[in-house]
């Protein structure tokens, strides 16, 4: 006769009853959190904010957060998101100015919107990142874009945990232009006057195709050499409309969105 299989022990948590979704924003120095440093805090302010959190069965149960399309370490972002599961229903204006009193300074809640029936994930289709590069005139930007914007294939190479792979910039590029601004839409990023700043709509790709993949690009096909590592800021995350190169709010068809 096998042997018995062990079930964890006491009552099983309580169900789901509400799902949320969390857009939030990482500026400053906490550009150089990385994903699971992030989690760590997001789990730390849900206990802080004493939000009552789904947890899952087993041995070692787990808050119900799932976390989806992080930006690189290093780089900053007005649009990240996250899908919290409660096993309460909670008003999402208290949920937002709760979680943002918790959390560290520069991991600031954007908006907590009550979740709808289409996956999150699928919603996220393109990103919009603001690439500023000190030091680079714009006619060098200018002719660097106009030569990567007439390739039809642009590779470089990424080192992933398989190994060396190449990956087409140019494919995924949607959208690519040169702007010039005093800021890269972000609190706390003030640039030097007249500072070039890369546009560039991406289309998520399997593996995705980073801002540092588009400036190893730009040297590869134009020799472009920036005299200081970029500033990156992803000012947009989600759907990308037929025909259209501007991103869309993937919360948009969720009601109520509320800021903190």
């Amino acid at each position: 006769m096998p042997p018995r299989q062990r079930e964890p022990e006491g009552p099983l948590p309580p169900p789901v009853v509400q799902r949320v979704r969390l857009r939030y924003a990482k500026r400053g120095p906490m550009r150089f959190t990385s994903v699971r440093d992030f989690q760590r805090a997001l789990e730390r302010a849900v206990r802080r904010a004493q939000i009552p959190i789904a947890f899952s069965a087993g041995f070692h149960p787990h808050p119900r957060i799932s976390y989806a399309n992080a930006a690189p370490t290093g780089a900053a972002s007005e649009a990240e998101y996250a899908e919290l599961a409660l096993a309460e229903h909670r008003d999402p204006a208290v949920l937002a100015a709760a979680l943002d009193e918790a959390l560290p300074a520069g991991l600031d809640v954007v908006a907590i919107v009550e979740a709808d029936g289409m996956p999150l994930a699928d919603r996220l289709v393109a990103s919009d990142w603001g690439i500023a590069l000190p030091g680079c005139a714009r006619e060098e930007l200018d002719r660097a874009v106009a030569t990567f914007l007439a390739e039809e294939s642009v590779e470089v190479t990424r080192m992933l945990k398989s190994g060396p792979r190449a990956v087409d910039t140019r494919a995924a590029v949607v959208a690519l232009r040169v702007d010039t601004a005093a800021s890269l839409g972000t609190p706390g990023e003030a640039l030097t006057p007249g500072c070039a700043i890369l546009r560039v709509v991406v289309r998520h790709t399997t593996p995705a195709v980073r801002p540092d993949d588009i400036v190893t690009a730009l040297r590869a096909v134009a020799g472009l050499e920036p005299p200081a590592p970029p500033l990156v800021v992803r000012l947009a995350q989600g759907p990308l409309p037929a025909g259209s190169a501007t991103v869309a709010d993937p919360l948009a068809s969720d009601p109520d969105a509320v800021g903190a």
